[in-house]
Order: C-alpha cells, then sequence, then structure tokens
C-alpha cells in the first residue's frame, strides 16, 4: 500500500466537514464539489493527507479550478479579529449593516485570489462586526469561510470515512447501518486475525465484507465466505479499501442460493456413492451364482464402446470463476464457521434457520435489522428451537458532543436509530 496518491486509487476529498469518496481513474479527472468542478491532475504522486488550493482556471468557466499544494491554512480568527463588544444587545442583524451590494460582492469573487480575502473585505465593509463579541465573531467567520472555503484535503479510505459517506448520502446504501452500529457487529461477532466468518448481507455498498476484511487484517489466516442474493456482489467498499490481494482472496463472495444447493447436492452425491458402495460389498460377499453373474455384467460393460471416452466429458470447458468460489465456499462450509451475521432487507428468518447449522458450538450469532418486531419473531423462533443461547435485542444510540472551552454540547440535529441488534451464541 502506497503513501502517496496513484492513478486508479480511490481518495477521500474533504472540504470542511463535507466528504466524498471518488477513484482517481485517470489524470484528467475531475470531481463536483457542489457547483465546483475540480481538476485532480496535480494529485498524481502526492502524499495522502495534504492540503490543497483551489486555482481557478481562465478561461469562461469560472467555476473550474485546478490544485496547488499548501503547507498551511490561513488562521481567519487570528487575522480578523482585533477588538470585540462586551455583548450583542444593540446589534441589529440585517443586510444594512453590510456596505458592499450583492453585486460588489460577486465581483470580489471573481477578483480576489483567496476566500481570506474575500472574508477580510466583507468584515472591513461591515458595520457591526467590531461591535460583536468574540464567539459572535467566531462564528460570522465560520459562517462566510464555509461559503468561500478554497481548501480541500485528500485522505486515504478507511473504513469509518467510507461508512459516514454512505450514511449521508443515502441511509439505503448501507442499509441503516450506522458506523456505531457497525462497531457493535464487528464487536458482537468477535471477527480476528483467526477463524473463518459467515456473513450475509443483501446491499451494503460492499461496506460489510470491507469491514469484516479489516479487522481479519493482511498476512492472517482469517477467511470470510460473503454470501449475497444478487449475481454479482457489491464491492465498492472493498475495492476503495485498496487491500492486499492476498487479503482479498481470502473474502469468497458467493450467491447464497447458488452455494447452498451446491453443498446439498454434493452431500446428496457422496450419499448416493456410499450406498452404492455398500450394496457392491453385499454382492460380492453372497453367494456363486451372484458373484458369476456381477462378473458377466461387468464384462459386458468393458467392451470397446466403454473404453472409448465421452464426446462430453472431451469437450467439457473448464469451471466458471463462480463454480470455483462455490466449492471453496463449500469446503470451508464443510469445516463449519466461528461466527455468523445476518444484515438483511428481507425476513433473516429462514435465513438463520438455513446458515445456523454451519455454524459451530459456542460461537457469536448477530442479526441486524431495522425493525424490532421482525427481530423479536426470530427472537422467539431461536428460543423455541434452544439452539441458541444467551439472546439479546439492543438498539445503538449514538450522539456527538462539540468540546471547546466553555461551548460543551451534544449536537442539535441527529439521527434517533441505527436499527436493532440480535445477538445469541450457538450450542449443540
Amino acid at each position: 500500500m502506497s503513501d502517496t496518491i496513484k492513478v486508479g486509487d480511490f481518495l477521500v476529498i474533504k472540504r470542511q466537514k463535507y466528504t466524498k469518496l471518488q477513484k482517481f481513474t485517470s489524470l484528467d479527472t475531475t470531481v463536483h464539489l457542489g457547483k465546483d468542478q475540480i481538476e485532480l491532475r496535480a494529485l498524481e504522486n502526492q502524499p495522502y493527507h495534504s492540503t490543497f488550493q483551489l486555482v481557478p482556471k481562465e478561461g469562461r468557466n469560472r467555476r473550474l479550478y485546478s490544485l496547488d499544494p499548501v503547507t498551511e491554512i490561513r488562521n481567519l480568527k487570528e487575522l480578523l479579529i482585533k477588538e470585540s463588544g462586551v455583548d450583542n444587545r444593540n446589534i441589529v442583524d440585517d443586510r444594512s449593516t453590510q456596505n458592499l451590494s450583492a453585486e460588489e460582492i460577486q465581483k470580489l469573487r471573481e477578483e480576489c485570489e483567496s476566500s481570506s480575502e474575500i472574508v477580510g473585505k466583507l468584515v472591513e465593509n461591515s458595520k457591526s462586526f467590531a461591535s460583536k463579541t468574540e464567539y459572535s465573531q467566531e462564528k460570522y467567520l465560520k459562517r462566510k469561510e464555509k461559503k468561500y472555503f478554497e481548501y480541500v484535503q485528500i485522505k486515504r479510505p478507511s473504513i469509518r470515512l467510507i461508512a459516514d459517506i454512505y450514511w449521508r448520502l443515502d441511509v439505503d446504501k448501507v442499509m441503516g447501518v450506522r458506523f456505531d452500529t457497525l462497531s457493535q457487529i464487528i464487536s458482537y461477532s468477535g471477527v480476528c486475525s483467526v477463524g473463518n466468518f459467515l456473513l450475509y448481507e443483501s446491499g451494503t455498498n460492499g461496506l460489510l465484507p470491507a469491514a469484516f476484511l479489516n479487522s481479519i487484517g493482511a498476512g492472517s489466516s482469517g477467511r470470510v465466505v460473503h454470501l449475497h442474493p444478487g449475481n454479482v456482489a457489491q464491492k465498492q467498499a472493498l475495492q476503495a479499501m485498496d487491500f492486499p490481494q492476498e487479503q482479498l482472496e481470502r473474502c469468497i463472495s458467493v450467491n447464497i442460493y447458488s452455494v447452498l444447493r451446491h453443498f446439498h447436492q454434493s452431500k446428496q452425491k457422496e450419499s448416493e456413492k456410499g450406498v452404492e458402495n455398500g450394496k457392491e460389498v453385499v454382492i460380492a460377499e453372497g453367494g456363486d451364482e451372484e458373484n458369476h453373474k456381477r462378473k458377466i455384467e461387468s464384462s459386458e460393460d468393458d467392451g470397446p464402446e466403454a473404453k472409448q471416452p465421452k464426446l462430453e466429458e472431451v469437450a467439457k470447458k473448464p469451471p466458471q470463476q463462480w463454480e470455483l468460489d462455490n466449492a471453496a465456499a463449500c469446503e470451508l462450509m464443510g469445516e463449519k464457521f466461528d461466527a455468523l451475521v445476518i444484515v438483511a432487507k428481507e425476513h433473516p428468518q429462514n435465513i438463520i434457520k438455513a446458515l445456523l447449522p454451519f455454524v459451530k458450538p459456542s460461537r457469536p450469532v448477530v442479526v441486524f435489522s431495522t425493525t424490532r418486531e421482525i427481530l423479536t419473531e426470530c427472537y422467539m423462533e431461536l428460543k423455541a428451537a434452544a439452539n441458541v443461547t444467551y439472546l439479546r435485542i439492543t438498539s445503538n444510540w449514538m450522539r456527538q458532543y462539540q468540546i471547546l472551552p466553555n461551548r460543551t454540547h451534544p449536537d442539535v440535529t441527529m439521527s434517533a436509530n441505527s436499527g436493532y441488534l440480535l445477538t445469541g451464541y450457538t450450542i449443540r
């Protein structure tokens, strides 16, 4: 894994609190941040976590920018706050406090090279800025800086960043799995560098298998069988994490219906073969007539035609990749797994029944759903079957806090719920 940015990498582009996942496909790649279009050509061979300034490109499109590396960002608080008022009781917050008109501000945006220059001009022409308290001045600067901010930071993708980006864009992209719930799933399931783990998920853009592989780590012996209901597994998060090839190969993605059919058909064939072998032994141990009859039948089958290979076998095609993946997954299913995790859009009751026999005793089972009633039904079913013990239904409630001197408080707006978890441990 390189410490510098290369063509083909996935990048996390951060502009203040806004983050976006983008693939650096080629040197001509551009990214849209709001109404701004940014060329990424200058990123090649630059170290991750570098900060770049947006430089307007000459031409008719005033929203097209190139990137220029910078070592530090100007601190507007230190530059512009010279004096402050005691309180804001005499301040009237209306447009009359700003001497610049909307046309003049737009002209400033076109002429000034940096956001600090624009904000500085706004402060100079504000009648009320110097009378505001220091706290109000900081809020004003942050609000204006957010509007005219001209810097971006390029970060390497991580599970936390990807989970937050997906959650912010569309909760359904991750099936309602917030980052705190994801951490609980990893913790309850005990995913680590040793063992085999069984995961079923029906659409999280690859976030769940990526989180499993991240916990297993590179150069370890841990393996994941990733079951999904579609023809092709969603793997965007897996690709964005840029895991080593040997680590990616330890995640086997297969269709759940296909692999279960493959496994049970293989078991049935082995059983039928065992029965046939048993009959042959009985015949061999029978009387002389039976032995003689068996020899005649054997000699008839060994004619010249029997020695010729069948045309179908000669023309048999090599197995496809999904068949190889099914065979590898079935081998691990025969060995059984150290944990079972189910994150399903559909009702998970039948999925639990189908997959529980592949889990070793005294191993964790974790089921996620956005609906408590669904997990309650699964709870009652497992309780009656008595094959899983220490059953619990839990819900996470995480709240962000702002930690500043004399201004520590929880975020006003937040997501109230991130689904429910049904957890337990298998028994014999």
